[in-house]
């Protein structure tokens, strides 16, 4: 499946350099602190082990593919130098991948387990948690599941949660406080509107009524890295995502590393041609990943340079160190952006240069530090386009929540009729409709469909996960299971093994 190749591109391209710059930070002795969401369906591919033995398989071909690149290229030297590259950076991976014996999980277990590392979780299924709020047990699932997927694969519960899509709602609090969550994020604007307004601007924590403290992003240095217009990755030096050996070279040469039975051209992660600036494809320049390696460190050194700049200036103007939220989607780092882990790379090291100036936290270490936040009423917000929830909700989708809450409440209903049922087909049937409910209500469909970009194949996601709910609540009715299909389900949907129990939908 093509999302398949999406999770392998994602290993190779952003979770093996990051963990290679936290194995180079370690052996440098480098003061280093970072924040990540390993979110519950990335951990659970990381775990899976048709998953890991296909990645296995992938990486194989992948060593396969930059042989031969350095064969093709080797009489071209403007194409061989890259072709070596690649090859060394496949070797790498395998490296790491074998280092950690199949499992990549361990190694962020290591270094969560130094203090250095934080690792937080998300939503269950990534659902867009304002918009379930009319059946508060849909919320609850989406968190507690979260956090007894975060619990089993890394050894603790979660001390944060980025919320989907950044989006918060104040009655939403409360299933984050129960299930031992103590900070989140929100977006600029929704810490800056808070009442009363936070005196200390978005480079403090606002603590909520439940007790939850919410970080604020901060738009100036996100904007480095993000905006268009100055944002580092358009740097012509950079590698250009959009050119790639998988269309440029013969079907036949590539056949065995795209999807050959369908002859569907796809990414291979080998391109050899550089940003350039706004050039068609085909007039973009050759890649050259050494001037590629230095920009990455000249805007690894400017980031750094702007941060001291800020916070100087706001650190007078505070009781408290200013604490500045900087959140990039993670793959962005390697995937979207190339060198990005060489970018982060470049920022850590940066840092650990002056750390009077400016040193790397994590948040549960600034709130060990400054436990007492400014409290405050904060309202509905996201960081998706204008700010708010329109994304999520507009003439696109909108069709979608009377189902996802008709089948909130239908699981409800089930649930309460059968706690303390001692008969297990009930059990599998319960749990199993409370996974298709999750995967149903992932905020993914909706922005697809807002999108307008794999329409059909959202819709056909959201109705095949509500259908077999459904399904499966017509045997609950009738008393008798479908054993073949219910088999079938529990096979194809297997996410969250251990951590669903049907009772977590049963009362608000």
């Amino acid at each position: 499946f093509l999302e398949e190749q999406w999770f392998y591109e994602a290993m190779i391209e952003t979770y093996i350099p990051l963990l290679v710059n936290m194995e180079g930070w370690e052996e440098d002795g480098i003061y280093w602190r970072l924040t990540m969401s390993l979110t519950p369906p990335l951990m659970s591919m990381m775990a899976d082990e048709l998953l890991i033995d296909r990645f296995d398989e992938h990486l194989g071909r992948m060593e396969e593919l930059v042989e031969l690149e350095r064969e093709r290229t080797e009489d071209r030297p403007e194409f061989a130098r890259t072709s070596e590259y690649y090859e060394a950076r496949i070797a790498e991976c395998r490296r790491v991948w074998e280092a950690w014996d199949h499992d990549l999980l361990a190694a962020f277990r290591h270094y969560a387990a130094t203090g250095k590392l934080e690792i937080i979780t998300c939503g269950a299924t990534h659902g867009f948690l304002p918009y379930l709020k009319d059946v508060p047990g849909a919320v609850r699932a989406q968190v507690e599941v979260a956090a007894r997927c975060h619990e089993r694969h890394l050894g603790v519960r979660p001390r944060g949660i980025w919320l989907p899509e950044c989006a918060y709602e104040a009655e939403n609090d409360r299933f984050l406080r129960e299930a031992g969550i103590q900070f989140t994020f929100n977006d600029t604007h929704g810490v800056l509107h808070a009442d009363p307004r936070p005196a200390r601007g978005v480079y403090a924590p606002v603590k909520t009524p439940e007790g939850i403290h919410v970080f604020a992003h901060d738009l100036e240095s996100s904007r480095q890295v993000w905006s268009k217009e100055i944002g580092y990755p358009g740097d012509p030096h950079y590698r250009e995502f959009y050119r790639d050996i998988g269309y440029d070279l013969e079907m036949e040469y590539i056949r065995p590393y795209i999807h050959s039975d369908l002859e569907i051209r796809i990414n291979t992660g080998i391109k050899y041609h550089s940003v350039t600036g706004e050039v068609d494809l085909a007039d973009k320049d050759l890649y050259d990943p050494e001037a590629a390696a230095a920009r990455a460190a000249v805007h690894g050194a400017d980031f750094v340079r702007n941060r001291h700049m800020q916070t100087a200036w706001l650190a007078e103007h505070m009781d408290r160190p200013p604490n500045v939220v900087s959140p990039y989607d993670a793959e962005l780092f390697g995937h979207w952006w190339y060198e990005g882990p060489l970018f982060v790379d470049a920022v850590m090291r940066r840092l650990n240069d002056d750390l009077e100036a400016v040193a790397p936290t994590h948040p549960g270490e600034y709130l060990d530090a400054y436990p007492d936040s400014q409290e405050g009423d904060l309202y509905f917000s996201t960081w998706g386009a204008q700010g708010y929830g329109e994304v999520w909700l507009n003439a696109t989708n909108d069709w979608i929540y009377r189902h996802l809450h008709g089948a909130a409440r239908l699981l409800r209903r089930l649930a309460q009729a059968n706690l303390g049922t001692t008969e297990e087909w009930k059990r599998r049937v319960l749990n199993q409709m409370g996974r298709e409910l999750l995967l149903a209500q992932a905020s993914d469909w909706a922005f697809i469909m807002n999108a307008q970009t794999a329409v059909e194949y959202a819709t056909k996601r959201t109705r095949v996960h509500l259908h077999r709910l459904h399904e499966m609540a017509s045997w609950l009715d009738r008393g008798v299971p479908d054993e073949e299909l219910m088999a079938e389900y529990e096979a194809k949907d297997n996410i969250f093994p251990e951590e669903i129990d049907f009772a977590l939908w049963a009362n608000d």
